[in-house]
């Protein structure tokens, strides 16, 4: 997670004028519309612009004044032909392909032909996004599972003002800390005291992970609403993990779930190394089905399927939440993905066709696990937010707000983001400065 590179300074942050345009340019998308799906090489997502010229202006205005660099060639589509290779920030453009500007050409001709490809491009779009909900759940757990696994401890006041950002971006669950013992994470010795400060934040829903009776009852007793639990698909991963077997572990959940229902209290719950073990190796299907089934049957509102080394791509991931919806109903699933292959956008994304409407990630990719060597940290919650962004599936997440979110606590920590839509975004504002 070291970097030698310098940390995002708030000072190479996109200024706020910036990334109003990219919101407020992508602010209305929505799947593309069938005629520009068809166009081949100028493809617009979003709001139909068949009546308006609304799109067009935007386009400009956003082009001109975000990037600077690109003004001379706009006087390109008067008549010259040429390649067109660009991809904007936001997401209601995105030009593709070879030939003349299509801003260039208003009346634009169909023949019969054109308007069979037309169909036939729907068709095919409607395909890969009829699946995608149109609201995605996203829990963030930087402040318990992303500093967990900082070498050295972060101090209090600093966590609390990292729950305090995430928060006010609207998103609307913060994973605030774990009641564990301090001998086994250090790094979250202060549980009671980071709870106590954020107990009435409000806006957002901050569960605390708890891994036996005795830490939901001091959960409890520090203000916590809403709790979680933590089991393993790996009988090796459960004893080195929280040092008992499978079996036992549920046996520890259950009583924790008892005394949550007689207090009202939600409990969430967790499924570690759903795909692979750093012991074991691969997982098997039915394993997993069986706790995360457990874990429902017991009260659990809501299970997220852990890639704890982040080893997983779509090809295993499909098979793995076909298993487990088999007996537990998509509705009560999520997802927490480590990148530690670079894959997690992509699962995310097949989960998302698959019905999975809840995505687990972390500010700045903060986190790893401590005991799965070379695991990675989570995908980063900026990069969850622009994906999203992208496909018009609406987060409620202040995208600026949690970039900040992500600047304060890479800048704590000495090093740059591990986001890439937050590096992205800082390079293009410090290149568009330099012209």
């Amino acid at each position: 997670m070291s970097s030698v590179e310098e940390p995002l300074g708030l000072d190479k942050l996109p200024s706020m004028s910036t990334i109003d345009r990219i919101q407020r340019f992508s602010s209305g998308a929505c799947r593309p519309s069938a005629d520009d799906v068809g166009m081949g090489n100028f493809w617009i997502e979003g709001r139909s612009c068949s009546s308006s010229n609304s799109c067009e202006d935007n386009y400009e205005e956003y082009t001109r004044e975000t990037f600077p660099w690109k003004r001379h060639t706009r006087d390109l589509c008067q008549g010259d032909s040429f390649n067109r290779r660009t991809m904007s920030l936001g997401r209601n453009h995105v030009a593709r392909g070879t030939g003349q500007d299509s801003r260039c050409l208003p009346n634009r001709q169909y023949n019969s032909k054109s308007k069979s490809n037309d169909k036939d491009m729907r068709n095919l779009t409607n395909k890969f996004l009829k699946g995608i909900p149109n609201f995605v759940k996203i829990v963030e757990v930087g402040p318990r599972d992303g500093l967990q696994n900082e070498k050295n401890i972060v101090p209090t006041d600093v966590k609390i003002e990292l729950i305090h950002r995430l928060v006010s971006s609207g998103l609307p669950v913060v994973e605030a800390t774990s009641f564990v013992s301090p001998k086994w994470v250090p790094q979250l010795a202060d549980a009671r005291d980071v709870m106590e400060a954020v107990q009435n934040l409000e806006g957002s829903r901050l569960p605390v992970l708890t891994p036996n009776l005795k830490g939901f009852e001091a959960a409890v007793a520090a203000g916590a609403k809403e709790v979680a639990i933590f089991a393993s698909a790996s009988e090796s991963f459960s004893k080195s993990n929280i040092n008992c077997s499978i079996e036992e572990s549920l046996a520890r959940y259950r009583a924790v779930t008892n005394a949550a229902k007689e207090r009202g209290i939600p409990v969430r719950g967790y499924v570690s190394c759903v795909v692979g073990c750093p012991v074991e190796g691969a997982i098997s299907l039915s394993k997993v089905a069986y706790v995360a089934k457990e874990l429902y049957d017991m009260g659990c509102f809501e299970i997220s399927l852990g890639d704890t080394i982040g080893v997983g791509t779509p090809g295993t991931v499909v098979p793995m939440l076909e298993a487990v919806m088999a007996v537990v109903p998509a509705e009560k699933l999520a997802v927490h993905f480590h990148d530690t292959y670079g894959q997690s956008l992509p699962n995310i994304l097949i989960s998302l066709q698959m019905g999975i409407s809840t995505v687990d990630s972390s500010v700045a990719g903060l986190g790893g696990c401590p005991y799965a060597k070379g695991a990675s940290g989570n995908v980063a919650t900026e990069d969850v937010v622009y994906m999203l962004n992208g496909l018009g599936v609406k987060t409620n997440v202040d995208l600026p707000k949690l970039l900040s979110a992500g600047d304060f606590i890479s800048k704590y920590l000495g090093r740059q983001s591990g986001s890439k839509t937050a590096v992205a975004l800082s390079r293009v504002t410090a290149d568009a400065s330099k012209i």
